[in-house]
């Protein structure tokens, strides 16, 4: 606790009809002609145009970019990068999930230093920030709205980076959860489990304290007591609300503390197969979990206790093993059913996954650090 501390995140509002602010802020950050990035699956929602309708409210010029694909792709980004420039634009808006806001972040820094996107993988490697960024999230899940992470793909390589830079930290994150009543039941599964792992990996992680603990911890009870209840009931506000808040909270803990290993492994899965990082994620959490136990015991005892574990006083092996359970049991519950295999991903490509995961910047604040031939096991367990 006496350790010396910094933590990132950006003004952000909070609440049903935060995203009707999107064109004031543009303005106030100084807006003459703003690029949207999004994607056609949020423009055919209706919420690239809710947040355009803001945006002609205030008189501001807009060009919307929505070349963004899951897994965003670096051609797609200087693409991005290219619209901007061409179109003489000065201020960033991001609507969408994960792909849209980590691509807007990658645009940013791109435009600003001059560089190739794929120059900036790694942890502050960035020195110029991009121009100013406001993000409009419509999942429940990555919250890269607040965070100091870009995922993107390398696709000639299919290998997935990671730009980890308080540069990419946006400047105001417009958190509104109506946006997620358009998400469906997969969707909202696999963002709801990704919040789940956001959470746990931060509150196990090297880089953790105090503070990011209280934010993982709330993410944890929020999503174990409503992920299952908002897929029952898809149109319920306050559940979402709820769930959306557990996305806020895991951002704040994650983007301070880092992530670890489920993070790492989903990263090369996502790279090789264009999975959606959510499932992945969930696929891979509960194997992850029992191969960090030993570790971080007295932490994952705690998970146990927040998820509504009843073990204190037992052994560490059958907290783990219901640990495990109940992450599984909860995945099942979701409609996410166990099995990589299932999803395409073969047994013949586990060593070279494994080889991507082990150096994944995430992999640094994992509690137990492993070797290949350890994540190689990790993976054909979930296979």
């Amino acid at each position: 606790m006496r350790e010396l501390r910094k933590f990132v995140a950006p003004e952000f509002v909070f609440g049903p009809g935060a995203l009707e602010l999107a064109g004031r802020y543009a303005r106030n950050l100084g807006a003459l002609r703003i690029l949207v990035v999004t994607d056609p699956g949020v423009r055919a929602a209706g919420w690239t145009d809710a947040v355009l309708r803001t945006v002609r409210a205030e008189g501001l010029d807009q060009v919307v970019y929505d070349g963004i694909r899951t897994n965003p792709r670096s051609e797609e980004i200087m693409a991005g990068a290219e619209v901007f420039r061409r179109r003489e634009c000065d201020v960033i808006l991001a609507v969408g999930g994960g792909s849209p806001m980590d691509a807007a972040k990658a645009i940013g820094i791109v435009c600003s230093n001059h560089r190739h996107v794929l120059e900036f993988e790694g942890v502050d490697r960035v020195d110029t920030p991009g121009p100013p960024l406001i993000c409009v999230p419509t999942t429940a899940g990555t919250a890269a709205d607040i965070s100091q992470f870009a995922m993107l793909t390398n696709s000639h390589e299919r290998h997935k980076i990671a730009i980890i830079s308080k540069t990419v930290v946006p400047d105001v994150a417009l958190i509104d959860p109506r946006t997620t009543l358009t998400m469906d039941a997969r969707l909202t599964a696999g963002t709801g489990m990704d919040v789940l792992a956001n959470a746990i990996e931060a509150f196990v992680s090297t880089g953790g304290s105090p503070v990011t603990d209280l934010h993982a911890r709330e993410a944890i009870r929020l999503v174990c007591a409503n992920l299952p209840a908002v897929l029952a009931a898809p149109q319920d506000l306050d559940l979402r609300t709820r769930m959306m808040l557990a996305s806020l909270e895991a951002g704040m803990a994650f983007s301070n503390a880092s992530l670890g290993m489920v993070h790492a492994m989903t990263h090369s899965l996502g790279g090789e197969y264009d999975l959606p990082h959510g499932e992945t994620s969930a696929l891979l959490l509960e194997h992850v979990v029992a191969f960090n136990f030993e570790a971080a015991p007295a932490r994952f005892r705690e998970i146990a206790a927040l998820m509504g574990l009843a073990t204190e006083g037992c052994p560490d092996a059958q907290v783990r093993e219901e640990l495990g359970g109940a992450i599984g049991r909860l995945r099942e519950a979701v409609g996410l059913p166990a099995g990589l295999a299932r999803r395409g991903v073969r047994l013949a490509d586990v060593k070279h996954l494994a080889r991507e995961a082990v150096n994944d910047p995430c992999m640094a604040t994992n509690p137990r650090l492993p070797d290949q031939r350890q994540v190689e096991r990790v993976y054909e367990k979930a296979l």
